[in-house]
């Protein structure tokens, strides 16, 4: 008897379902699941140029400008990349994206960095940075410093006085009065000691 009463509810069903399947409400819940508008397709894009701080550099200056005559605004460290915009007139210095500044573009020297992921374009340059402030000299100011020298009177020359050269006299030559000469006389003193001698000698005996 069980048996019998779940083959009469599996009977029940089929014939539901085959009634649901069929009737147009089963088309309208269905209909009513589809979206009604297109989903996109996420497709991906390639990021574009980059540029990569070179190894041999452990950071570089990032300019507000292509020139060394522009100001540092930041740097970026070795290795670093940023998206590329384009390249100076002369190929020297590229314009990158850089966030923390005013306009949030920025320019790096090329030759310390590598390009990757195209070509570069050639970008126009921003004016020419002038200083706020042209220092000027006040007149005024500038005459009250000018310290004026007047002419200084040279030294008169003095004749010096002559020189007054010492003047020698030939000292007389030695020797006995008379005009004889002193060897003579050493001379004759000395036979007159001899003999003198001689004669002591001969008295003694």
């Amino acid at each position: 008897m069980h048996f019998s009463r779940v083959k009469i509810w599996v009977f029940f069903l089929l014939i539901g379902g085959a009634l649901w399947l069929g009737s147009p409400f089963h088309d309208l819940y269905v209909s009513a699941q589809q979206p009604t508008v297109d989903i996109p397709t996420v497709t991906g894009t390639a990021p574009g140029p980059m540029i990569t701080v070179n190894q041999d550099q452990e950071q570089i200056n990032v300019r507000s400008g292509p020139s060394q005559d522009y100001p540092i605004v930041g740097v970026l460290q070795q290795g670093e990349k940023v998206p590329a915009l384009g390249r100076s007139p002369g190929g020297d210095w590229i314009k990158i994206v850089y966030p923390t500044v005013n306009g949030g573009v920025a320019w790096v020297y090329s030759y310390l960095v590598s390009v990757s992921g195209g070509n570069l374009s050639i970008v126009e340059p921003p004016p020419t940075v002038t200083p706020q402030v042209t220092p000027t000299i006040d007149p005024t100011l500038a005459a009250q410093l000018i310290v004026e020298i007047g002419p200084t009177r040279l030294p008169t020359y003095t004749q010096p006085p002559a020189v007054q050269m010492p003047t020698y006299t030939q000292a007389p030559e030695s020797g006995a009065s008379g005009g004889l000469p002193m060897g003579f006389i050493i001379i004759g003193m000395a036979v007159v000691g001899v003999f003198g001698l001689m004669i002591s000698v001969i008295r003694g005996r």
